[in-house]
């Protein structure tokens, strides 16, 4: 687990991941790849994230093909990230559990923003949740297209405000066929239903990713509250006893 800083606008995603690659190379941790006849560090980012927004909680895996101690992978580690980067935590991760990039189901966001009607954004949040549908454009190469934001919209909450000044935290789900939720575009639409008035965003973070073994709710229109049924006794979990990365 890591945490990322802004990067420059014109750093592609590609060359993110050959910074990491080259970083797990001068790691001198024993990664798997680099024995191959063209050696490359195996390594998983687990969802991509904005240039210019920042994240606190960013997930990578990468395979090592023995084992090392905690301590030593986080020694190695922290001696060579890329710039931008800081290393927050270091997981031993079961060897069988699915590929990262396929377990995350939504990102969460929080933002500072600024308005005139901070006193409404909560009530301006309960109105997108209670809406059936958010169309919405969004630009394609030359052109827009229309879309949907209510189905990537898993949860918005709004801290009480501090004057003119408040706090957004948004649940955006990724879907595989369809994309992911914006929170530019949820900002912006809660901007609209507030009155229309752009809100100003002082700070946009991902806080952290979602897996699916920890989906939040079914983003559908609210409904009364009923009695959930009896919980089922949880499924055991298969030990995890391998190392497969930094995560």
């Amino acid at each position: 687990m890591v945490s990322r800083a802004a990067l420059p606008a014109e750093r592609t995603q590609r060359e993110q991941l050959a910074d990491w690659e080259a970083a797990m190379v001068a790691s001198g941790l024993p990664v798997a790849g680099l024995d191959a006849e063209r050696p490359r560090a195996r390594l998983a980012i687990a969802a991509p994230l904005s240039n210019g927004i920042p994240g606190e909680a960013e997930l990578i895996d990468t395979w090592l093909v023995d084992r090392v101690p905690r301590w030593r992978a986080r020694e190695a580690l922290e001696a060579c990230l890329p710039d931008g980067y800081a290393l927050t935590d270091i997981y031993d991760v079961w060897l069988g559990e699915p590929p990262l990039p396929g377990r995350v189901a939504a990102s969460v966001y929080r933002a500072e923003v600024m308005t005139a009607q901070a006193d409404r954004l909560g009530a301006a949040a309960a109105t997108l949740l209670d809406a059936r549908a958010l169309p919405r454009e969004r630009r394609k190469g030359e052109g827009t297209v229309d879309y949907d934001l209510r189905p990537f919209l898993a949860s918005i909450e709004v801290s009480p405000p501090a004057g003119d000044r408040a706090t957004v935290r948004m649940t955006l789900l990724h879907d595989p066929a369809r994309g992911v939720g914006r929170p530019d575009e949820a900002l912006a639409a809660l901007g609209e239903a507030v009155g229309g008035t752009p809100l100003q965003v002082e700070r946009l973070v991902r806080e952290r990713l979602v897996l699916a073994d920890s989906t939040p709710s079914t983003p559908a229109p609210r409904e009364p509250a009923r009695r959930p049924p009896p919980a089922a006794p949880a499924a055991r979990r298969p030990p995890r006893n391998a190392m497969s990365g930094g995560r």
